[in-house]
């Protein structure tokens, strides 16, 4: 298996670790806000949720941004109460957004205390004069899944904007979710994958297995060399 024959890949970039894809990823995500700054006069970003992601976050708050031309969006939320520690807004304010000069009108969480339709439909109104997006980052769980969109879950293959989750085989049950359509037509698309916990998902990509992630397109896939199957 040849791991730059990821399906919808537009470019495969190994890392020795963790750090180092960081550090990459984070200097990306900078080049792209001031690229998109330069032409636009702002930078539409959607965090990605997870663990992966946070040490990328720890890395980007040292890079010189224009913070105030940042308008920042999610990928996905867990229904939990608002500030819950396992929430993505919360993590991402703990490894990020509290330690940069970004306004607080700038970031736009997903109100998923709300419950999942009722958050999906306020937060597609909030979402909805910001596309397309200028960069969706997005991680991969051990099954394949990307922001809440899961293996054989109705709302991986919604048309909708934003999408209400149910039954999510990990908890919380409940999640909301950016669609696949908002994915794909993002200007920029970046997977950060880490750790051996995803070498099979991995594998069964390059099978041919249509798996949530895979059907991504024109991604730019960062993986550690622990991940690559």
């Amino acid at each position: 298996m040849n791991i730059t024959e990821l399906p919808n890949a537009q470019a495969v970039l190994i890392h020795d670790d963790l750090d180092e894809m960081s550090v990459a990823v984070a200097q990306r995500i900078a080049t792209l806000a001031a690229q998109a700054i330069a032409a636009r006069g702002v930078f539409h970003l959607a965090l990605a949720g997870g663990e992966t992601p946070r040490r990328c976050y720890e890395k980007l708050r040292n890079l010189a941004i224009a913070w105030p031309r940042v308008q920042i969006y999610f990928g996905d939320e867990r229904c939990l109460p608002e500030g819950d520690k396992q929430r993505n807004d919360s993590m991402s304010k703990e490894s990020l957004l509290d330690h940069v000069a970004i306004p607080h009108a700038n970031i736009h969480r997903i109100p998923a205390e709300l419950g999942a339709n009722e958050a999906a439909d306020r937060y597609a109104a909030t979402i909805g004069l910001s596309l397309p997006l200028d960069l969706v980052l997005l991680g991969m769980g051990e099954d394949g899944h990307t922001a809440s969109l899961f293996p054989d879950n109705p709302a991986t293959e919604s048309a909708m904007v934003v999408v209400p989750v149910f039954n999510a085989p990990k908890p919380p049950a409940e999640r909301v979710s950016l669609g696949r359509n908002t994915l794909n037509t993002a200007r920029q698309r970046i997977i950060i994958v880490a750790g051996s916990g995803k070498r099979a998902a991995l594998g069964k990509i390059l099978l041919g297995q249509p798996l949530p992630v895979a059907h991504i397109a024109a991604a730019e896939w960062h993986l550690d060399r622990a991940a690559l199957p």
